[in-house]
């Protein structure tokens, strides 16, 4: 299984934090948020390279974290090319460039560099394996407001996707989608027929919502915290639950 950590956005709506700084490498207790995801894949033994893929503008940042990391399995960064906001590839172009740029032919797992998460990826993993099919992960969230800011997952008594809507103005669960994903290997073509029929690039719940009416996926559901870190305020909220 390769890693795929998306990191190519530019945190805008983090200014002036993250006008010289990518979103991903902001401390939580002294730590990077992306330390924190790469100490969840170091716990899968079956993860054997980890790919971090970012823009042109932070790419340097990126290559001096990697320099100075100690991890046990390899970690490249790729440069997807883009310098603004304007001209970025999304979520989804930055996953099938990366499998372009390193000829992935093996299961995957994308995960959103921004995401602070207490789940275990291993129990996850081993989920994704005891089914055998492409999976997301979701948490129940009693907030109907707040809902309609995510990706919402209509399960079947089996844990299969039977609906999924991105930002629903009537959500049909409480089921909240986020984003660490795991595909099988015959799924990783499948991006580039998504893009290539002309469907949006960016956010990555978007390909799910596509896969689901075409393919199996299911949902792995858990119980712990996993905060999606888009604002200051949301920024300053996690730092001051996880600082101790």
């Amino acid at each position: 299984m390769k890693a795929i950590i998306l990191v190519a956005g530019y945190a805008t709506r983090l200014y002036p934090l993250t006008l010289n700084t990518p979103k991903a490498l902001l401390p939580i207790n002294g730590k990077a948020i992306v330390d924190y995801i790469i100490d969840q894949i170091e716990k899968i033994d079956d993860i054997d390279e980890i790919y971090v893929v970012t823009n042109h503008k932070f790419s340097n940042n990126f290559n001096v974290w990697a320099k100075n990391h100690t991890c046990s399995k390899p970690i490249s960064i790729i440069d997807d090319g883009t310098t603004t906001e304007e001209t970025r590839r999304g979520a989804i172009g930055d996953i099938l460039f990366t499998i372009k740029e390193k000829n992935i032919n093996d299961d995957i797992v994308v995960i959103a560099g921004d995401n602070y998460f207490t789940y275990d990826l291993a129990d996850y993993y081993k989920y994704f394996r005891e089914k055998d099919k492409d999976c997301v992960c979701v948490k129940p969230f009693n907030n109907k407001e707040m809902l309609k800011q995510f990706g919402i997952a209509l399960i079947d008594d089996k844990g299969k996707i039977i609906d999924i809507e991105e930002k629903p103005e009537n959500p049909k669960s409480n089921n909240v989608v986020y984003a660490t994903y795991m595909y099988k290997r015959e799924t990783v073509p499948l991006f580039k027929k998504y893009i290539d029929e002309g469907n949006k690039p960016d956010a990555p719940g978007h390909f799910v919502e596509w896969l689901y009416k075409i393919k199996d996926v299911y949902a792995y559901k858990f119980n712990e915290e996993c905060y999606d870190i888009g604002t200051p305020e949301s920024y300053k909220e996690v730092c001051s639950i996880f600082e101790k």
